[in-house]
């Protein structure tokens, strides 16, 4: 808590899936009071927060202004926007209003563009303010639970975080077989789709790398497809033989020439492959070698017709959990290595 007593003030930017999952758990969280709250869709501008998140009626209303955020000189941002935007972030901590941000820009200070690397400590400097970057994939498990994991070991010798997303109970037409390709006859992998990939992991694993005294090479991302063996009915539509039915992205940090670590997503939308991918239910599964190895899988105890409600708090609620060991921080990127576990309050 402040040394007020009083509870650190936060505004919430913006309202979209994960943005008002924030929002509900920033109204939940006793050591928080919101203050502001910004959208970028016109429909929500003017309504009240509670009725945006399901919650009772708190006199916030939603404003699409910088400045009336700006206005507020509230603690922290729960920065959560369409897109990320430079001058926004810069505003924010040039003013003193620290910044918790789901945007990946900022989990390795090291590996950023030093042009923003730049621009961003020169804000944090100016306002006495702090940014760090976190969520659940990546945050929590390439940073926390890995770094968690290693305090029992003597020596790293390399660790291989999966994640798997069964995706054949989400209604998402559009996002399954327009933005991800799935259903569509299979070609080279676009290299774009792994490199963003790539550039959102990347530079987690170069944070555990530095934890664990790993001296990295080269960080390299690459994807491949798997099709269905047969026509596939799912709740987004119809998938056809021959179409691309699972996709794999691996993230890998290299030390030596050797893979040391790696982050490897594999979504799918059926089982039935013309591949014999080890596939897994929705969750992760971590395996790292070591003089203590240990072989950990994760899972999801709730259907897959409601992971889309679900999944989001995973994201929203570290970032909440956040806020009060970044508001004690000192100025700067503040990356997980510098900040305390982060954990729930009642």
């Amino acid at each position: 808590m402040p040394t007020t007593g009083k509870p650190y003030r936060v505004a919430q930017w913006a309202t979209g899936t994960i943005g008002l999952r924030a929002l509900r758990a920033a109204l939940d969280h006793p050591e928080l009071a919101l203050a502001g709250l910004y959208s970028h869709s016109p429909a929500k501008i003017g309504r009240d927060a509670g009725d945006l998140c399901g919650l009772p009626a708190t006199g916030i209303r939603a404003t699409d202004s910088l400045a009336a955020i700006l206005e507020l000189g509230v603690d922290c941002v729960l920065y959560m926007p369409r897109a990320f935007d430079q001058e926004t972030v810069l505003a924010l901590l040039s003013a003193g209003t620290n910044v918790v941000t789901t945007c990946g820009l900022f989990h390795h200070p090291p590996s950023m563009d030093p042009a923003l690397r730049t621009r961003i400590e020169a804000a944090c400097a100016t306002g006495g303010s702090s940014i760090h970057s976190t969520g659940s994939s990546p945050g929590f498990i390439t940073e926390a639970l890995p770094l968690t994991l290693a305090s029992v070991q003597r020596r790293v010798d390399s660790l291989t975080i999966d994640e798997y997303a069964d995706l054949s109970q989400r209604d998402s037409p559009a996002m399954l077989f327009e933005v991800m390709g799935f259903g569509q006859a299979p070609a080279d992998f676009d290299q774009a789709r792994a490199d963003h990939l790539g550039a959102g992991f990347g530079p987690s694993l170069r944070l555990l790398a530095d934890a664990f005294g790993i001296p990295v090479d080269t960080v390299t991302a690459h994807g491949r497809t798997a099709t269905a063996r047969h026509r596939t009915t799912i709740a987004a539509g119809t998938i056809e033989a021959g179409t691309v039915a699972a996709q794999q992205i691996t993230v890998t940090a290299h030390s030596y020439g050797q893979a040391a670590l790696r982050f490897r997503a594999t979504w799918y939308c059926t089982t039935d492959l013309d591949t014999d991918w080890p596939l897994r239910e929705t969750g992760w599964h971590l395996e790292l070698a070591g003089d203590a190895p240990l072989d950990i899988d994760i899972r999801f105890p709730i259907p897959l017709t409601r992971m889309a409600e679900t999944a989001p708090g995973y994201t929203a609620n570290r970032a909440v959990n956040a806020v009060p060991a970044l508001c004690a921080a000192p100025p700067g990127i503040r990356t997980t290595m510098d900040l305390p576990h982060l954990v729930g309050a009642w």
